[in-house]
């Protein structure tokens, strides 16, 4: 059986399976990296021996240990079709194994409050301005809030129900996975931006609609503009610059380093356990580093405390148990 031809038979399954965008960014990894090596093989007469050999002519360019990797996924995820469709009986991909991959720390960066509060006044656009004050009480995913509209807003709370594409089209489509359909209560804030747009939009438009994106109006903002608005204000207010998703780590360990319950800040953020908000964020933060220190070395006080008691009675016991 062609290698090419069942491919295109996988397209069609796999578009099933995926939202748009993850599609795309898998046929186009796939298209360019793995469709051109193996076209013409039969997939019965493949070997672990031509997977090996493919590596090794990709490891020869220079491209990065985690693009590798994900070139990787792409192939073995279609080799498991494979497997599963045309009776071969091992995933010879998955046997060879990934990309040596050599993991660096990643680095993470977040605002304080009073960082952020020295961004946001480098802001001379509402909408702009709003959307980074949403971002950081709400920890809201940037394609979480690029979706939100008016009739998500109930006065206390916005409605996570949707996101965005980031590339294409940017339609609507689902969020990231069943959990992250929430309900995220609102600070004053946050409810006075969202009521000083709705004004602004019915006076730019001569009318409003709950239709309206509440970043954007008729259409939602878009990302390469969002960044653009960023990286001015940092400049203006003389700020380093983090990533649009930062300022929901910002959020996330903002709410943690306050004592917020690890498991509430999982469920505001759609996570879809607490072990990934533990992972991601409770070793930011140093103040709880702190806090655990200070309650240990006031434990090992308590205890040296009651050693020494111990030792008095021990002396009492010793030397007057005999009257």
């Amino acid at each position: 059986m062609n290698f090419e031809k069942v491919y295109k038979e996988y397209l069609i399954y796999a578009s099933k399976r995926h939202k748009k965008e993850s599609f795309e960014n898998l046929t186009r990894d796939f298209n360019c990296k793995v469709l051109p090596y193996f076209k013409n093989t039969n997939i019965y007469n493949l070997t672990e021996k031509d997977i090996l050999k493919w590596k090794d002519e990709l490891s020869s360019f220079n491209y990065s240990k985690k693009y590798l990797s994900k070139i990787y996924y792409v192939f073995s995820i279609f080799f498991d079709y494979c497997c599963l469709y045309y009776d071969i009986e091992t995933n010879i991909v998955r046997n060879v194994g990934n990309f040596k991959v050599i993991t660096k720390k990643k680095k993470s960066d977040f605002y304080t409050k009073k960082e952020f509060e020295q961004f946001i006044s480098g802001f001379d656009n509402i909408v702009y301005q709003s959307f980074f004050i949403l971002m950081f009480y709400t920890g809201t995913r940037p394609s979480e809030a690029m979706a939100l509209k008016f009739s998500d807003f109930n006065g206390k709370y916005i409605s996570i129900n949707k996101s965005i594409e980031r590339r294409g089209e940017r339609n609507l489509c689902t969020t990231k996975n069943v959990y992250s359909n929430r309900d995220i209560i609102l600070c004053n804030q946050v409810i006075k931006c969202i009521l000083k747009l709705k004004k602004y939009y019915t006076v730019k438009y001569g009318k409003f609609s709950n239709d309206y994106f509440i970043f954007g109006g008729l259409k939602p903002l878009s990302g390469t503009s969002i960044d653009r608005y960023k990286i001015k204000a940092c400049e203006k207010s003389n700020i380093r610059s983090i990533t649009q998703h930062q300022f929901r780590h910002s959020y996330a360990t903002y709410l943690i380093s306050n004592g917020i319950p690890i498991n509430t800040v999982s469920k505001l953020l759609g996570h879809s356990n607490i072990d990934t908000t533990a992972r991601v964020y409770v070793h930011q933060d140093s103040t709880q580093e702190k806090r655990v220190l200070n309650t240990l070395n006031s434990n090992n006080f308590i205890f040296a405390n009651l050693t020494r008691d111990f030792k008095i009675k021990l002396f009492i016991i010793k030397h007057f148990t005999m009257f």
